[in-house]
C-alpha cells in the first residue's frame, strides 16, 4: 500500500493519466491525496473528474478555491450555462449528479493520524492549531451538506474580513474560513491576510510573510501539505510540503509518497 501527495491538477488529464501510470497506481490498494484544485483552466475537467470518480474509494482530497466554484456554479446553474466552458461540460454532463455529489463531501482540510500531516488547499493563519483548524473546515463542511449550501457559496466570494477573530459571526466569519484554507498565501502576525496575487509590499505590509514562515504560527510544529501556490514551486522541508509544481501553466504534476519521500514528475501540457 503506498500513499501519494498529489499537486494541483486543474483539469490536465494528460499529465494525470502518465503521472498514475508512471507510479505504477494501484486502485486496489493504493491511495491519492490530491492538495485540491482538481479542475479548471487545465481544459479537461470532465474527464479528470470522471478518472478520479473511477477509483472514488482511494481519492481523499481537499476542496481547493476553483474546486469551490465549481460547486457554486453547480448551486448557481441547475439547467447549466456556465460561463465556464470548462464548468459548463461537467454541468451539462449526464453524470453530473453524482460528480458533483462525490465533491461536494470533501473537506477543507483533513488529518491523517498515520502520517501526522494536516492537508490545506492554502495555508492556516498564525493563531490557527491543528485542532481549529479541523474544526473550522468542519463548519464550512456542514454548510455544504445542509439546506445553506446554495447561500453559502454565493456569499462566499470577496476579499473580506481580512483578519480572523474567532468570536466573529455570521458570513464573514465563513468567508474567511474558506479564504484562509483555499486561498491565502501572505499574512501577518495577527492573523491579517493579503489575498492579492504578488507580495505585498511598503510599509503597510511590512508584517506580512508567507503564511508558513511566521515563526510563532501554533501549527509550527505540524507538518502541512499544501498545494495553490504555482509561484511558489515544489519545497519539500521537514514542516511543510508545497505540492503546486505549476501544471497547468506548463510546469510539472507531482506526487510524494508519504511512506519512502520519494518524489515522481511528469511534464504538464505544452
Amino acid at each position: 500500500m503506498a500513499t501519494y501527495l498529489i499537486g494541483d491538477i486543474q483539469g490536465c488529464l494528460g499529465p494525470l493519466e502518465r503521472l498514475l501510470e508512471k507510479i505504477a497506481f494501484d486502485p486496489a490498494q493504493d491511495f491519492l491525496w490530491p492538495c485540491g484544485d482538481l479542475v479548471n483552466r487545465g481544459g479537461h475537467s470532465l474527464d479528470v473528474l470522471r478518472l478520479l470518480y473511477s477509483i472514488a474509494p482511494r481519492v481523499h482530497t481537499v476542496l481547493g478555491n476553483h474546486d469551490l466554484h465549481l460547486l457554486a456554479e453547480d448551486a448557481r446553474h441547475p439547467q447549466g450555462h456556465s460561463r465556464n466552458p470548462e464548468f459548463e461540460a461537467i454541468l451539462q454532463a449526464p453524470d453530473r449528479i453524482e460528480l458533483m455529489q462525490w465533491l461536494n463531501a470533501f473537506p477543507l482540510a483533513a488529518w491523517s493520524e498515520e502520517h501526522q500531516l494536516l492537508r490545506v488547499h492554502a495555508g492556516v493563519v498564525p493563531s490557527w492549531d491543528r485542532d481549529a483548524t479541523l474544526a473550522y473546515s468542519a463548519e464550512i463542511g456542514a454548510l455544504l451538506a445542509s439546506k445553506e449550501r446554495k447561500k453559502f457559496l454565493s456569499k462566499m466570494y470577496g476579499n473580506r474580513p481580512r483578519r480572523w477573530r474567532s468570536d466573529a459571526g455570521g458570513w464573514g466569519r465563513k468567508r474567511l474560513i474558506s479564504n484562509v484554507l483555499c486561498r491565502i498565501r501572505y499574512c501577518d502576525p495577527e492573523d491579517r491576510i493579503h489575498l492579492g496575487s504578488t507580495q505585498p509590499s511598503g510599509k503597510k505590509y511590512v508584517q506580512f510573510k508567507p503564511w508558513f514562515k511566521h515563526k510563532h504560527r501554533r501549527t509550527r510544529e505540524v507538518r502541512i501539505a499544501f498545494g495553490h501556490w504555482a509561484a511558489l514551486g515544489l519545497r519539500i522541508r521537514k514542516r511543510y510540503i508545497a505540492m503546486d509544481s505549476g501544471c497547468v501553466w506548463g510546469g510539472s504534476l507531482s506526487a510524494y509518497r508519504l511512506e519512502d519521500s520519494q518524489l515522481f514528475q511528469v511534464p504538464g501540457p505544452r
